[in-house]
């Protein structure tokens, strides 16, 4: 635990008590603060009684009287589509709102750090695609490299709920837009931007509020090395106003298609292969293209996001080369579940939108494309370009028929539900082909979340193949 420095005798309300309300309960209690604790939920009230802490209703006249802080989960508005009405409250009373993130970069560094030999680093990583997958590959390339680890943020455990800091280690977090925005305290030693595509568009306001979201990792507190990918317009923005020039190796610019030799710092894949270039001189390159938990071009631009990372940490190409070869992959992103007969069974299940799910089309052959859940916001016809691939869809949940109708001439089958459409597409793949779950939608009409929809899916292919 970390505890919270700063409000020690202080009252502190925390509103939502999910898995990163909790731990920061907990450090604000261990750092000495009085805290107030409110979630709407009864069932995370109960499991938060349970687990011994007290709870104040928030909602009530007079609760926030002489607060000095209120403390929010991601997930809940505090700005767009409009606040929730404690927030607003807060916001009306001129009363400070942060979230764990702004209290874990306050509160990480401590007195202890003065006897170590060298210095604790954070690296935070956002962006829309590809976040988790660099997260954990970096963590896996430091472990591999034996530099002391954590990871935290939005994979893993609560920021507040890692141990303190060794001597050397290094802190990966991965950060989403939800957690940026608000954060009153951002100052990682790296930050990384993987891509940006829409996502989320509601709670930021339009795609200008959503880069605005991931752009305060960087203008906040300023890194000391930036990683940028600048395949869309944004990153070549961002990282414009990072660097003080072409030749500012402080900016590492990064890529998954373009070739990057005219900067100071660059990072890049073309045609499988990962390229370093630094001052106009090739320093390293890495095959990417037999590397089994890096599939695809999308995976290949989170490969170069890592390497550029690892390589800021001065971490060697060889022995992060190797480190990327045995990297397994995260669950639901291009997870291979399962063969048979010569067909692959990929769960993608965290392909919740359309630029997800068409990396995800684009990294394999023929496909039996299994899609639909609940659309988002301008449903999947932008998916068009990427679906000469897909010999078949295979369309289930609340969005099937409207997914039938924006793919154009692609043959389709509505099956509506995970175990037939996995039935189907089993049945009916030849040698060669991928069955490959990309929903491009979100999961709530039939699951809780992504990870229960890819529990699904490989469940459904196990019972298949045997």
């Amino acid at each position: 635990m970390i505890p919270v420095t700063g409000y020690s005798g202080l009252k502190v309300a925390v509103l939502g008590l999910g898995r990163s309300g909790l731990a920061t309960a907990r450090a604000l209690i261990a750092g000495g603060a009085e805290a107030l604790l409110w979630d709407d939920s009864p069932e995370s009230r109960t499991s938060a009684t349970e687990a011994g802490l007290l709870l104040t209703d928030l909602g009530r006249a007079g609760a926030l009287d002489g607060v000095a802080l209120l403390v929010t989960s991601p997930g809940i508005p505090h700005l767009y589509p409009e606040p929730h009405p404690i927030i607003a409250r807060a916001l009306q009373a001129g009363i400070p709102i942060d979230n764990d993130i702004g209290l874990f970069f306050c509160s990480f560094a401590t007195s202890d750090w003065d006897d170590f030999e060298i210095t604790p680093k954070i690296v935070a990583i956002t962006g829309s695609n590809g976040k988790s997958t660099t997260t954990a590959l970096l963590h896996h390339i430091l472990d591999a490299a034996g530099r002391p680890a954590q990871m935290a943020g939005n994979i893993g455990r609560g920021v507040l709920d890692i141990d303190p800091a060794q001597d050397g280690e290094v802190v990966v977090l991965e950060l989403s837009s939800y957690q940026t925005e608000l954060a009153r305290h951002l100052t990682p030693d790296i930050a990384v931007f993987t891509n940006l595509s829409p996502d989320h568009l509601d709670r930021h306001h339009g795609m200008g509020g959503y880069f605005a979201a991931k752009r305060r990792l960087f203008a906040e507190g300023g890194p000391d090395r930036a990683v940028i990918g600048v395949d869309e317009a944004e990153g070549w923005f961002l990282a414009n106003q990072m660097g003080m020039g072409p030749q500012d190796d402080r900016v590492i610019r990064i890529s998954s298609g373009q070739k990057l030799d005219q900067f100071g710092w660059s990072v890049f894949a073309r045609k499988g292969f990962l390229a370093e270039w630094r001052k106009g001189r090739q320093m390293a390159s890495i095959d990417l293209r037999e590397i089994p938990g890096l599939p695809g071009a999308h995976n290949h631009q989170n490969a170069c996001a890592a390497y550029a990372a690892a390589r800021a940490l001065g971490i060697a190409p060889k022995l992060i080369e190797g480190a990327l070869h045995s990297f397994a992959g995260l669950p639901h992103r291009s997870q291979l579940v399962g063969e048979r007969a010569g067909v692959k069974f990929i769960n993608d299940s965290k392909a919740t939108n359309v630029d997800s799910a068409a990396k995800a089309l684009q990294a394999f052959g023929k496909i039996r494309w299994i899609a639909g859940g609940m659309g988002k916001e301008g449903g999947i016809t932008a998916l068009k370009p990427h679906l000469a691939s897909v010999v078949k869809a295979y369309l289930i949940g609340h969005s099937a028929r409207d997914f039938a109708l924006q793919i154009g001439d692609t043959p389709y089958e509505i099956c509506e539900t995970m175990a037939r459409a996995v039935a189907r597409a089993g049945a009916e793949a030849e040698a060669g082909e991928v069955v490959l779950l990309a929903p491009a939608a979100s999961s709530f009409d039939q699951y809780p979340n992504f990870e229960k929809r890819g529990e699904d899916f490989a469940a459904q292919v196990k019972a298949l193949i045997g």
